[in-house]
């Protein structure tokens, strides 16, 4: 099974005359364009086994991954710059701050230009 990852906007071809587009992404949900030829069939998966269709065994159950996104913004921005400030101001020999300060720094990597050079998202994978 060939898995591919698509940006918005970008497209796959299936052969020579079909197109699959990602439209856009909103949440854990995907709009995907299609163009093919009308004697092609084009069934959701659950109307294929709602009419007595078989579920491909190359189909998965569930996700194998998640990705999880952090909308940056301004407020967290702040937030963060709080946090590192308060660090500062802890015992810095302290073992705990110490490591709450490597984990703060792996999870957001300072910036040297401020909170505005922060990324506008951050992913986060569970899997």
């Amino acid at each position: 099974m060939l898995c591919l990852s698509l940006n918005q906007g970008e497209y796959m071809t299936i052969g020579e005359n079909v197109v699959v587009q990602l439209d856009h992404v909103t949440g854990d949900r995907c709009r995907l364009v299609i163009h093919a030829p009308k004697e092609v069939p084009i069934l959701r998966g659950e109307v294929l086994e709602r009419n007595g269709g078989q579920r491909p065994e190359c189909v998965y159950n569930g996700h194998r991954y998640h990705k999880k996104e952090l909308i940056w913004n301004r407020s967290k921005a702040q937030a963060l710059a709080a946090m590192r400030r308060l660090l500062e101001e802890m015992d810095g020999a302290n073992s705990d701050v110490q490591a709450l300060r490597r984990q703060l720094n792996h999870m957001f990597p300072p910036a040297d230009g401020g909170a505005d050079d922060f990324p506008q998202t951050t992913q986060f994978s569970n899997g």
